[in-house]
């Protein structure tokens, strides 16, 4: 049976600067993002891969190229509705765990939510505190949790809309390596338990291996693409 296709990406190109500043973050990019997979994109310092997770994610537009993500061109639209499909389509992990301060565990979590109008269903909320390990912090601030508990309220925060995609720059970069694994180990059980495809940034050779595909960037470039062995 065919991979169903949630993302597809042709000759997307992203520059910065001008004249002799000019840098070709990405450059001529095309690849495919399959339904339920985990995708590492990995490659040195400004190689172009954070610009390439932003593009998909649809947090910046390329300078040409077309992006049709969930069977939307998501290059094609206006900036408001671009807006609305990051809102409920699309879910963000980021390095920094990006927490409001005066919320705690369950608010942070159903943000997303509150801010289009509606509220979290209790026993969805349940079920996904417990997947996250953080039914006994609920009631808890940013300030009393570890760097790994608000990393893992951060993930609540981009899976409450259940949207089909997940895209997460560098989620493990301020985590030491017990708090990666385990970060990655959950990453895994959102994709088994709602079909979630994941898109993730990483430095980190250990964390990228974990994925089902590494595609490794250079100069703005795909330069390999690897497949996990199962």
């Amino acid at each position: 049976m065919d991979k169903e296709v949630v993302i597809s990406a042709r000759e997307l190109v992203k520059t910065f600067g001008t004249k002799n500043n000019k840098v070709n973050a990405v450059d001529g990019v095309s690849l495919e993002v399959y339904k339920g997979e985990m995708v590492a994109i990995t490659g040195q310092s400004g190689s172009g891969k954070s610009t390439l997770l932003n593009l998909l994610g649809g947090l910046d537009k390329p300078d040409s190229g077309r992006i049709i993500a969930l069977d939307e061109d998501i290059t094609a639209i206006k900036d408001s509705r671009l807006a609305e499909y990051r809102r409920r389509r699309s879910g963000f992990v980021f390095q920094f765990y990006n927490l409001i301060p005066v919320l705690n565990v369950e608010e942070n979590i159903a943000l997303p939510l509150n801010l289009d109008g509606k509220n979290a269903d209790k026993a969805e909320l349940e079920r996904l505190l417990k997947l996250l390990g953080l039914e006994e912090r609920r009631y808890h601030y940013a300030n009393q949790l570890s760097g790994g508990q608000q990393q893992r309220v951060s993930i609540g925060r981009a899976i409450i809309n259940k949207p089909p995609c997940i895209f997460a720059d560098e989620p493990t970069g301020n985590l030491d390596s017990k708090n990666s694994r385990e970060i990655i180990s959950l990453f895994k059980q959102i994709i088994k338990e709602y079909g979630t495809t994941i898109v993730l940034v990483t430095h980190d050779g250990s964390i990228a291996a974990e994925a089902d595909r590494v595609i490794t960037m250079s100069d703005g470039k795909i330069i390999s693409e690897k497949v996990r062995a199962f």
